[in-house]
Formats: C-alpha cells, structure tokens, sequence
C-alpha cells in the first residue's frame, strides 16, 4: 500500500451473489461522505453478479487485491453458498480487521468461520438464536450489539446505526454527528411496526411464514460454510 492509501480509511464491504443489498448500503453510505476514506466491494473476481433482490453489480476489489488490513470488514445476508476461498478470505481478513460489522444474516456468517465465538451478537430477529449453533451469545431485542470490536446489527437500518457507531470510534464522535447530519439519518418510520416488539405477535408470526423460506436459505447457508469451514486450512 502507498503513503497515501496508508493514511485513509479502508473500508471493505463484503459482496457476493445473492447478498442482500439493503444489509451493507447503509455502511457504504455512511463511509461514501467521509474524507481520506477508501471503499472496497470485494469479491473473488469483479465479474457482474447479481444482488439480491435483482440488483446488478460488480465487485471493485478482488480478494487478492484487498490491503490486508481493513480499517472496517462489513458482511451482510446472503442466500449463497460461499467457496472454500471466500470462507478463507472472510475469516482471515476478519480476524485482522480493526472493526468487523456483521448485518442480519452476515453475522451468522461471521459466526460460521469463527468470528463470533463468545462474542454476544445479534441478527434478524428470525434468525438470532442460530447464532447459538456456532459459539456465539445471541442477544434479542436489540438493534446493535457492541462486544469489543464485533458490532452486530439488524438489517437495514441497523446498517447506517453500525457503521455510525464504528465511524465514532475510529475518526470520534464529532466525527459521527456530521455524518449523520449530512446524510440527514433521522429514521421516522410510518408505522412503528420494525421489530417483533412493536409489531405484536399476530403481525410477527405472519411476517415470519411469509419469508420462512428465505430465512431457512440464510440458516442452510451458514450451515453448509461451517461444516466446509471445518476442513478448510486457513
């Protein structure tokens, strides 16, 4: 890396096909107005994949192209099952990374290489106590969960909360507020339905059927990386 990489930021956002877009705009928004600050979508090559839902696009940085010590590493959902080099790139990257940043579905994925072993995190509300499975401390009922330098978070706006927080503590609270302000976050959701506990448990149970089988390709997907992770010499 030149001198003048080494004095930015390095901020890798985690993309793969099917990831959900949602989970990681609001980190890339967040980090996208701050100064000295460099962005990568990585992934293992920068072929045109797709996005869920529908959304094309191409990875800026490849895996061997990435500094190998990020500032921030972000991974959020995805229905896709990851090679044995992306298991290898998310846990060794991971692990050097100042500040990991795992959004709904990321987190399990996080978990599954490793990550978040006796770590508290949290997830989707459907999908936070898989997180069990892998070692980590489930937390519900909460939209971010901070456990050293692991920040876990809900999905989409628990994005912008995320990276807003690790903003802070890299570049300080100052820091925080005039990026708020610029990107004028200040949610006010219409229907004060966003998580289990506002909805009511008629509205919850319905919203889960809806998307169970989505939910379950999330759990097939983490599961599938830690079985494979398990024999994968990192």
């Amino acid at each position: 890396m030149n001198t003048q990489n080494a004095n930015k930021l390095q901020i890798g956002i985690f993309v793969s096909p099917n990831c959900y877009i949602p989970d990681i705009i609001g980190v890339y928004t967040v980090f996208s107005v701050v100064p000295d600050c460099e962005i990568h979508f990585i992934w293992e090559n920068t072929d045109l994949i797709v996005g869920y839902p529908n959304f094309p696009m191409h990875a800026t940085t490849t895996f061997a192209e990435c500094p190998p010590d990020l500032d921030v590493l972000c991974i959020g959902a995805s229905t896709g099952i990851l090679s044995d080099e992306a298991l290898k790139f998310l846990a060794d990257r991971g692990n050097k990374a100042k500040y990991l940043i795992g959004i709904c579905g990321g987190s399990l994925m996080l978990a599954a290489v490793g990550l978040l072993k006796g770590y508290r995190a949290t997830a989707t509300f459907s999908l936070v106590e898989e997180l069990r499975n892998f070692g980590a401390i489930p937390v519900t009922g909460g939209e971010v969960v901070v456990d050293r330098n692991r920040i876990t978070a809900s999905p989409v706006s628990g994005s912008f909360d995320a990276a807003l927080i690790v903003l802070g503590k890299l570049r300080g609270e100052d820091a925080g507020k005039e990026v708020e302000l610029t990107i004028e976050y200040a949610p006010h959701p219409p229907y004060g339905t966003g998580s289990p506990e506002l909805a009511g448990h008629e509205l919850t149970q319905k919203v889960v059927q809806k998307h169970e089988v989505v939910f379950e390709e999330f759990r097939k997907a983490a599961r599938q990386a830690s079985e494979r992770f398990a024999t994968v010499k990192v």
